[in-house]
């Protein structure tokens, strides 16, 4: 974790995922993703989402797993940048969004609360994520939606905030709930 904010966002989150893809090769890893798996029906279980925005998980991110209550996925599009939800059986995709991620097909929906997946963050509920801007556009245009970030312990950075960034509501990790001030 670096000491001070970085102006190089691109290095650090160029590193967080190097530290990952390394931390998900050891044992400690399915230690972590068994604490998280522990963790989070619970608090979603506080929570009560009526429709739970979700994602497909890339190498060495937490796999939510199986969750009950109706869920959601995104769908990116890159030209323009934009982000939506797809209501989704639960089955496994069959579809890709333009970012060659694993998403719905279901009609538009929109979560009231959503799981985001964090490569970096900060204490404050800040996230760094890999750069495209999809769930930061998407949470400007939805402020009420309740965010939950998902992420491990060894990701806390420091990192300037920039205009675009949004706070995320609660940060999850495999050995504690951060909730922001």
């Amino acid at each position: 974790m670096p000491d001070a904010p970085t102006p190089d966002r691109a290095a650090l989150r160029r590193a967080l995922l190097a530290e990952r893809r390394a931390f998900a090769a050891t044992p400690a890893f399915q230690a972590a993703e068994h604490a998280l798996r522990q963790a989070l029906p619970a608090l979603l279980a506080q929570l009560e989402p009526e429709l739970l925005g979700v994602y497909w998980p890339l190498a060495g991110e937490f796999d939510p797993g199986v969750l009950p209550g109706p869920r959601a996925l995104p769908f990116a599009r890159r030209e323009p940048a934009a982000m939506q939800y797809r209501r989704w059986d639960g089955e496994a995709p069959t579809a890709r969004d333009e970012c060659g991620i694993a998403a719905s097909t279901g009609a538009v929906a929109v979560p009231d609360l959503v799981l985001v997946p964090c490569v970096g963050f900060t204490r404050e509920g800040f996230r760094l994520g890999y750069g495209g801007g999809f769930f930061d556009r998407w949470l400007a245009e939805h402020p009420g939606v309740t965010t939950i970030g998902l992420a491990w312990s060894g990701a806390e950075a420091s990192f300037a905030v920039e205009a675009h960034d949004r706070a995320l509501t609660l940060i999850l990790t495999e050995r504690e709930l951060i909730a922001p001030d």
